[in-house]
C-alpha cells in the first residue's frame, strides 16, 4: 500500500511539480534573455521583417548558369581595360569581400596588375603619380548588389525613378551618366546592375585607362567590343566567340550577333545579381530560432531599433528594413581622404550627391550602405576612411568627437592615402552637418553609449554577415577554376600579400 502511495505521489509530482500540492505550480520567472527575445520579436514583427531581402526577387544562381560563367570569365579578364592591365575584378573580389581591402582603390597603371587588397600600388611612371591611390572613392562590395531597387554607387548617380520594390530597376526609368538629364531613362540601361556594369570601363582611373582619354562612353565600348570581336590586333589569342556561343547558348551565332554591348554587359550583371549572401543568424532569428544569435547579439539589436528617445543608437533610421538601408542620402562628416572628386576650391573635397543633384541638402551627403555582411566588406564610408567597424559605429555616436581625434595613420592600413587636405575638407562637412542640426533637419545626432553597449552593438552587426562570406570554398564557384576557360589569356589571377 505504501508503495503505491508513493508512486501516485511521484506521478502527481511530475503534474504539480510537488507531492500532494499545487501551491509551486506557478511558472517559472522568464529570464532577462527570454524577456529581451519577447521584446525583440514584437520590434521585429512592428518593423515587418521577414529576414530575408532576397525572397520575392528573381534572381540568377551561378551554378549551371552558362550565362553567369560567361559573366565571370569577362569580370576577370583584363581585356575590358583600355591598356589590358585592370578588369572588374581588381577592386571587386569574391575573396575580399566583394571590394578590394583598400580604402581608395588603384585602377589602372598598378606597379603589379595581378596584386590585389593591401599592397596594390600606383606605379611612380603612371599618370599624375603622387605615391597614392588613383580612384577617389572606397570599393562598394558587389555582394548583393542585385537587391538594391533604387540606385547604385555612393553619389546614386544611377538610379530607378521609381524605386520598384524588389525590381531592382527593372521595368522602371533608370537615369545614368549617359541620361541627357536627371529626369531622363537611359534606354540601355535594363536593370541597376547591368547599367553599373557599363561605367567603370568608362573611367580613365578606374579601367579605360589615359591612353584613349579622347572615347567618349559609347566610343571605348565601342572599341572594347571591337576588341573581342577580333576586329583590331589587340589580342594575340581569342577564343570569345566559342564563349559567347556557349554562355548564351546559340553555337552558331556570329560575332557581329553575339559579341554586343548589350551581351556584354548582360553577362557581367548576370554574374554580379548571382551574389546574393542574406544566409544570415540575423535571418534565423527572424525566421523563429530564438538560439540563432546570443544575448549580446539580442541586446545590440534592440539597441540598434529603439530610438534615441527609447534610449537606442536609433540606427535603423537610416539602416531600415531586410537589407538595412533606406537607399537615401546622409551627410555623416567622414573624414575626406583621396584625391577628390574635383570639388571645392582646390578640386580635393567630394560634394557627394550634390555633384548629381545639385541640391544643398545633398552636399557632403552620401548613399547609406547595406550592413549585409559589413564585417568583411572594410574599409567603411566613401572615403574608406576607417579599416575598423568599431570606430566606424563609434563615428556615428559622435561625429564632432571622432573627426578631432582622427589620425589617419592609426585609422586606415593603407599607405600613400592623400590627406593633405583632410581635415579642411572634412570640417566643412562636419560645419554643414552642425548647421542642419541647428535648423531642426533630420540629421544625424550624437549619441551617448557605453563601449559595453558599443561590443553589444559590434555583435548584431556581426549576425549580419552570411556564412558563405566566411568560407573560402563556398566563395569558389564565384572565383575561375583551373577548368574554367581564358578566353584571351588576359585572366586576372589574383595575388595576395
Amino acid at each position: 500500500m505504501e508503495m503505491r502511495k508513493l508512486a501516485i505521489c511521484m506521478a502527481a509530482a511530475t503534474l504539480l511539480g510537488a507531492c500532494g500540492s499545487d501551491k509551486d505550480n506557478t511558472p517559472p520567472e522568464p529570464s532577462e534573455e527570454q524577456l529581451l527575445t519577447q521584446t525583440l520579436r514584437q520590434t521585429v514583427s512592428e518593423l515587418g521583417f521577414r529576414g530575408d531581402p532576397s525572397e520575392g526577387r528573381s534572381l540568377p544562381a551561378m551554378e549551371n548558369n552558362p550565362k553567369a560563367e560567361l559573366g565571370m570569365q569577362l569580370f576577370f579578364t583584363k581585356a575590358l581595360s583600355g591598356e589590358m592591365d585592370t578588369a572588374c575584378v581588381t577592386c571587386h573580389h569574391p575573396l575580399l569581400g566583394g571590394g578590394d581591402d583598400l580604402s581608395l582603390p588603384v585602377g589602372v597603371e598598378a606597379v603589379d596588375p595581378d596584386l590585389l587588397g593591401p599592397g596594390r600600388e600606383h606605379s611612380s611612371a603612371g599618370t599624375a603619380f603622387d605615391g597614392g591611390p588613383t580612384v577617389p572613392r572606397n570599393a562598394p562590395t558587389t555582394f548583393n548588389i542585385a537587391l538594391w531597387d533604387r540606385s547604385i554607387f555612393h553619389d546614386s548617380r544611377i538610379e530607378s525613378l521609381e524605386a520598384t520594390p524588389r525590381a531592382n530597376g527593372e521595368g522602371t526609368s533608370i537615369v545614368t551618366p549617359d541620361s541627357s538629364d536627371r529626369l531622363s531613362a537611359d534606354t540601355n540601361a535594363v536593370n541597376l546592375v547591368q547599367a553599373q556594369t557599363r561605367f567603370p570601363v568608362t573611367s580613365n582611373e578606374e579601367m579605360k585607362g589615359h591612353h584613349k582619354g579622347d572615347l567618349n562612353n559609347a566610343a571605348i565600348r565601342a572599341y572594347l567590343i571591337a576588341r573581342l570581336r577580333g576586329d583590331n590586333a589587340d589580342l594575340t589569342e581569342n577564343q570569345w566567340l566559342e564563349a559567347f556561343r556557349l554562355g548564351l547558348g546559340q553555337p552558331e551565332g556570329t560575332a557581329e550577333a553575339l559579341i554586343t554591348e548589350e551581351n556584354l554587359f548582360g553577362a557581367i550583371a548576370e554574374y554580379e545579381r548571382s551574389q546574393v549572401f542574406v544566409d544570415t543568424p540575423w535571418r534565423d532569428f527572424v525566421k523563429g530560432d530564438d538560439a540563432a544569435i546570443t544575448f549580446d547579439a539580442k541586446q545590440g539589436a534592440q539597441l540598434f531599433f529603439a530610438s534615441q528617445e527609447q534610449g537606442g543608437a536609433d540606427c535603423a533610421s537610416c539602416h531600415r528594413g531586410d537589407f538595412f538601408t533606406d537607399e537615401r542620402h546622409h551627410n555623416i562628416a567622414l573624414p575626406q581622404l583621396g584625391r577628390g572628386k574635383g570639388d571645392g576650391a582646390d578640386g580635393s573635397n567630394d560634394f557627394g550627391r550634390f555633384r548629381v543633384s545639385k541640391e544643398e541638402r545633398d552636399r557632403f551627403a552620401f548613399r547609406t550602405p547595406t550592413l549585409l555582411n559589413v564585417t568583411e566588406t572594410a574599409p567603411y564610408g566613401h572615403s574608406g576612411a576607417f579599416d575598423s567597424l568599431r570606430d566606424m559605429v563609434k563615428h556615428h555616436l559622435n561625429a564632432a568627437e571622432s573627426v578631432a581625434n582622427y589620425q589617419q595613420a592609426n585609422a586606415i592600413a593603407q599607405q600613400g592615402v592623400q590627406g593633405d587636405k583632410m581635415m579642411v575638407n572634412t570640417q566643412a562637412a562636419l560645419d554643414k552637418l552642425l548647421a542642419d542640426r541647428t535648423m531642426g533637419a533630420p540629421v544625424l545626432q550624437d549619441v551617448a553609449l557605453t563601449e559595453a553597449q558599443v561590443d553589444q552593438l559590434l555583435a548584431f552587426l556581426a549576425t549580419l554577415t552570411d556564412r558563405c562570406v566566411l568560407d573560402t570554398a563556398c566563395l569558389a564557384k564565384w572565383i575561375p577554376s583551373d577548368t574554367t576557360a581564358d578566353p584571351d589569356s588576359m585572366q586576372l589571377h589574383a595575388k595576395f600579400e
